[in-house]
């Protein structure tokens, strides 16, 4: 009897081993998916940005425009929301010196609430218009507006010539043309270079700079 007590105790005691050590395994053997780094994901933005108002630290805000699948399996749906914001934010200079913006994105919400941290970066703007990438951190710099100034210069020197030409004849002419081109000039040289302004709904292309791990029982 004595004995058979004792296999008793021994079969609970494995017993409850067994159960405790089930919670466990389930913890660790939760489904996790990879997102490499350099994975380039579209993205549509949420809000306007221009160098004209931003300030650095500004937020940032952005949607996925296409879902991003894994091994047969969606991990970035189409309509997650992209969190940044703006690095830097540079005006156009009045000589010399184009306007640029570099903006750095820092986490990822999907639909249901789940967040994950994130560092990414614009590697393309194919919907922003006279804009180009400066660098690989991501820095978005306008198109040189110097024909632009050109043309300013150029206008005032030909409304001074005609204007000398009118008073003056020949002579005056020509007068007019110098008068009004150094006029032309001195507008340019005071008027900024083209801020870059990106507008609600620009297509933007983000790099995720490096790998992300998504819980894959959380994005359903």
């Amino acid at each position: 009897m004595r004995m058979i007590s004792l296999f008793l105790l021994a079969g609970i005691a494995v017993a409850q081993t067994t159960g405790t050590a089930t919670p466990a395994a389930s913890e660790s053997s939760k489904p996790a998916l990879l997102i490499p780094a350099g994975t380039r994901v579209p993205l549509s933005l949420k809000q306007a940005i221009s160098t004209k108002t931003s300030r650095e630290g500004d937020p940032v805000y952005a949607e996925t425009s296409f879902p991003f699948v894994v091994d047969e399996q969606v991990v970035i749906p189409a309509g997650t929301y992209i969190q940044g914001k703006i690095m830097r934010a540079q005006r156009g200079g009045h000589v010399k010196g184009r306007a640029e913006l570099l903006i750095h994105f820092t986490s990822m919400i999907y639909p249901n609430g789940y967040t994950v941290m994130l560092g990414g970066s614009i590697e393309n703007t194919p919907g922003a218009e006279k804009t180009s990438m400066k660098d690989s951190e991501g820095t978005i710099r306008q198109d040189s507006d110097a024909g632009r100034k050109a043309k300013e210069a150029a206008e005032g020197a030909a409304t001074g010539a005609v204007i000398g030409a009118v008073t003056g004849g020949g002579k005056g002419a020509g007068i007019g043309a110098g008068v009004g081109g150094v006029t032309g000039l001195a507008v340019a040289m005071l008027s900024r270079g083209a801020d870059v302004r990106l507008e609600p709904g620009t297509s933007l292309e983000m790099e995720i700079q490096r790998e992300v791990t998504v819980d894959a029982s959380r994005i359903k």
